[in-house]
């Protein structure tokens, strides 16, 4: 059995102890953990049974597709596939879909043609499966870590003087995708987009415009107010980089600050004090926590450290109520943790550990890291040296 055919096993094992008769999914990162293609379609499963129905892009996903060959068709129509799995009689049925990102429309559309079924929503079961990562998917998120580190060291090699965070941004990008980054990312939410991702230089790092909460800088234009700007990097500046990748469908997530010229001390003490919060957190996490105690832990730890007032505080005052999330086929997804999680912590896990702290002094200074957690201890994944990474004056300027 493959993998893909394991995870459709385990799903059927779910709608039978909810009593479902069957789901029907849509989304393309669900399609894609299912089946290992994200040609667009439906997945049909039920208790018994399943099938991947595709609107167009049959010969590429039975090249891609692990399912067996009978277990996938070309139809396009949604009422045909209905009428195919369930019959014309959905009296007393209880549906799964996936409702937290189905449109209107279509909702209406499946509604129409499965009443008098109920349609429920199946999204919760999907991701709460989703969140322990068997080997090849750890595999990829490896990869993505790579591809992470080759940006970071393109940055190093080949940022010069006068540059704007735009161009600082594309050397970065530029290397991520020599590396193997696919130049997208999946964020589990309707009409969300951040461009490439958070570079910001100097004030620009106190920028929070609402569309993400964390450091988003200001973007190009007020279109997309995520992500690099033309403002050019000065000397003196605190630099945060924060850009995605995805590999094999998979996402790497890191932050790491940089400082052109020399630190104050206060930022030197600072990072040093993030590290070792970060580091102790880490340490600590484990099989067994719930999300809301490594939220917990991390503000203990950053107490311990002196730094509880600053921790996770933004220039406007308000604070942020994580300390991470989980990383798969989507940038951020459960676990995520928050004050109050109720998720258990569980091995293959694979956790972005995202803390910041603020001040009126140092400003914003960001440490991002991703651990797999296994049954013993929790492995680093991140490969760019975590300290404040210093960038010659000479080198920008």
């Amino acid at each position: 059995m493959t993998a893909h055919s394991e995870r459709i096993t385990a799903l059927q094992q779910r709608l039978r102890q909810r009593g479902l008769a069957a789901a029907f999914l849509h989304l393309s990162r669900d399609i894609f953990y299912f089946t290992g293609t994200s040609q667009p379609g439906w997945l049909f499963v039920s208790p018994s049974t399943f099938h991947f129905f595709l609107r167009s892009g049959l010969d590429f996903a039975q090249r891609h597709c692990t399912l067996p060959r009978d277990r996938i068709s070309k139809k396009s129509r949604f009422a045909d596939i209905a009428h195919d799995c369930l019959g014309e009689i959905t009296r007393d049925m209880e549906i799964g879909a996936e409702l937290d990102v189905m449109t209107v429309p279509d909702y209406r559309k499946i509604r129409e043609v499965l009443k008098p079924a109920q349609i429920v929503d199946v999204s919760s079961d999907i991701l709460k499966q989703r969140m322990s990562k068997d080997a090849l998917e750890i595999a990829y998120i490896e990869r993505a870590a790579q591809a992470l580190e080759s940006g970071h060291r393109a940055a190093l090699e080949l940022w010069r003087p006068g540059m704007t965070e735009l161009e600082a941004s594309a050397i970065v990008e530029d290397g991520q995708r020599r590396a193997g980054h696919e130049g997208v990312y999946f964020v589990r939410q309707t009409d969300f987009t951040m461009g490439r991702g958070p570079l910001a230089s100097g004030q620009n790092r106190q920028e929070m415009s609402g569309v993400v909460f964390t450091v988003s800088g200001c973007g190009l234009t007020p279109a997309i107010p995520v992500g690099a700007s033309h403002r050019t990097i000065q000397s003196g500046d605190l630099v945060i980089v924060d850009i995605p990748t995805c590999v094999g469908g998979y996402h790497g997530d890191q932050t790491r600050t940089y400082c052109v010229g020399q630190p104050s001390q206060r930022t030197l003490e600072l990072h040093q004090a993030l590290l070792w919060v970060s580091d102790e957190l880490i340490s600590d996490i484990s099989p067994g926590m719930t999300s809301g105690e490594v939220f917990e832990r991390a503000r203990y730890h950053a107490e311990c450290a002196g730094i509880l007032d600053p921790f996770l505080k933004f220039s406007d005052g308000s604070m942020a109520h994580f300390v991470g999330h989980g990383v798969g086929l989507d940038l951020n997804e459960p676990p995520f943790l928050s004050r109050g999680g109720e998720d258990d912590i569980t091995a293959g896990m694979v956790l972005a550990i995202e803390l910041h702290v603020c001040d009126a002094e140092s400003g914003m200074i960001k440490l991002e890291d991703m651990i797999l957690v296994n049954d013993d201890h929790c492995r680093l994944l991140t490969l760019t040296e975590r300290k404040l990474i210093s960038v010659s004056a000479e080198q920008l300027f």
